[in-house]
């Protein structure tokens, strides 16, 4: 018994309480970036909530009580994130804290979680697994990894004003976003094919040149090309790319190696061998 309830104590207590078992004492960012460090939207799916997730707890002398369900969750408030001093510890579910993936500390979402979180002040979104439990803070509504905070730009400020919508999956497959009306997770699939991002840089009729072209760049830059056709014209396309943030980062990379004319496209292209 002493064990169950020292192993319980340990789960409850997580991202933004200070217990004794970390080596820092004050949070920091990473010394190194991990190559492996993941912007990529966590997709949504019916997945249970852990039963012992859903118990009342006491942290700080603050009695907290989990809901009972996440669906239909929306709120603003003040988002920080949190980093190296928590890499690698229990979250509050059981898994292991990974400040490079896209997750999340909530006081009182039931675990896990899917949430959207947009940032209001620059409209950048990352949809993250909420895995843990904080921020212990009074006017903090939620902690971002260290990885989801870089891709809504949180990181340079510390904190930053965000709305957080929970997007629930029942078990047959329906998706509600925060308060929205309901969508099946296939049509949620279908409607971001249509929102596919691409960056292209060239637009030739020379179809051997955009072909030489193209496998150059998959090869530099490690990403898929599509080489669209229409009325003699041939578009050398690099993606489809995993966000927004992955756009950006590419698209700054290619002006900087030369390609001063690529842009951003969004389209519906099928993919070609």
């Amino acid at each position: 018994m002493k064990l169950i309830l020292t192993i319980s104590l340990c789960i409850v207590l997580s991202a933004c309480s200070n217990t004794g078992r970390y080596s820092q004492h004050s949070d920091s960012k990473p010394q190194i970036i991990s190559r492996d460090i993941d912007f990529r939207d966590v997709k949504p799916a019916y997945e249970p909530y852990l039963p012992a997730s859903m118990r009342p707890y006491t942290v700080l002398g603050k009695y907290y009580t989990p809901l009972k369900t996440g669906k239909g969750y929306v709120k603003q408030g003040i988002a920080s994130w949190y980093g190296q001093k928590f890499h690698g510890h229990l979250t509050a579910n059981g898994e292991v804290y990974n400040m490079f993936a896209m997750s999340a500390a909530h006081k009182t979402l039931p675990l896990p979680s899917i949430v959207k979180v947009t940032n209001t002040e620059n409209g950048k979104i990352a949809v993250v697994r909420v895995n843990d439990r904080g921020p212990f803070h009074h006017n903090r509504i939620i902690d971002l990894s260290y990885a989801a905070a870089m891709k809504i730009g949180v990181l340079d400020t510390g904190t930053a004003k965000v709305k957080v919508e929970v997007m629930h999956v029942d078990h047959n497959g329906v998706l509600t976003v925060g308060n929205n009306p309901q969508a099946t997770t296939t049509e949620v699939a279908t409607a971001n094919l249509e929102k596919q991002v691409f960056i292209q840089v060239a637009a030739l009729q020379d179809q051997a040149k955009v072909l030489a072209l193209a496998k150059g760049l998959q090869n530099q830059y490690q990403v898929s090309v599509n080489t669209p056709s229409e009325n003699g014209i041939y578009r050398l396309h690099l993606g489809p790319l995993t966000d927004e943030f992955h756009a950006d980062q590419l698209l700054q990379q290619l002006k900087l190696d030369g390609y001063s004319s690529a842009f951003r496209v969004y389209s519906e292209i099928t993919m070609t061998p």
